[in-house]
Parts: structure tokens; C-alpha cells; sequence
């Protein structure tokens, strides 16, 4: 049986850029370093950067991206510090919860969310949007 998801590994293109980023923009926690790759601790996650020369530039074809929690009351702070970062913003949230949006420095798309999946459910139930022939499994 599946019990969870293990670790994350993003392929990057320069690790002191990659690693300064999650580590001083972000403020992951860094496990540990080396010339081709780091660790890094966010909440129970574990992620790995691992340098790749082959690294794709051209992420913004899809919808695929990597959300991470943020309180609330600490959204205007990330707000705030991923523009004084000069981070890209690549969607507007509309959907339940209030999301941030932006690339890596390798085009990774991440996102900062308010909410969970219980409080998306509760939303969804109460107004489906766009979404059609939804089934719930309670």
C-alpha cells in the first residue's frame, strides 16, 4: 500500500541559484548540499534539487505545479516578498482559497494556498463553478 508521497525532486539548471532561492526567498530548511544537488525540509516534505543540464525551459505548457500551505494572515507577506523577489506570477487564482502563483528559477510552477482539501470540497459543494458531472465520495 501507498502510504504517502516520499520526497520531490526538481530538476535544475544552477544550484546556488536554485538553492539561495528555496532556501532565503522561500525559507526552506536545508539538509545538506552538494556540487550536483541539495536536500531541503518544508513541513513533512522532503525535496531534492538536482542539477540537470538538460533542464527543460519551456514549463509553461501546463497546469502542473507544486502547492505548498501559507496561514491567511501571511499572505500579503509572500505577496510582497515574491515581488520584491522578482518572482513571475504565471496564473490568477479563482478557485476557494486565496493562491499565489509564481516560477522558479528554473520555470518550476509553485503555489502558496490558503485552505485545504476538506474547505475546496466544502466550496464545492455549495457552488461546482465550471466544474461539471462532479461526483463526491463520501
Amino acid at each position: 500500500m501507498i502510504s504517502e508521497i516520499n520526497h520531490l525532486t526538481l530538476a535544475v539548471s544552477d544550484i546556488d541559484r536554485s538553492f539561495s532561492f528555496y532556501h532565503n526567498i522561500l525559507g526552506f530548511k536545508p539538509l545538506c548540499r552538494w556540487h550536483a544537488g541539495a536536500y531541503f525540509t518544508v513541513g513533512e516534505l522532503w525535496l531534492c534539487l538536482s542539477l540537470d543540464q538538460d533542464t527543460l525551459t519551456n514549463k509553461h505548457s501546463d497546469y502542473t505545479h507544486y502547492a505548498f500551505s501559507i496561514k491567511q494572515e501571511d499572505y500579503q507577506y509572500w505577496y510582497e516578498r515574491l515581488n520584491k523577489a522578482g518572482c513571475i506570477l504565471f496564473k490568477e487564482n479563482n478557485s476557494e482559497g486565496d493562491s499565489l502563483y509564481f516560477l522558479d528559477p528554473d520555470g518550476h510552477k509553485l503555489e502558496l494556498h490558503i485552505g485545504n482539501w476538506q474547505s475546496r470540497l466544502l466550496a464545492k459543494r455549495q457552488d461546482q463553478g465550471s466544474w461539471r458531472d462532479v461526483e463526491f465520495y463520501d
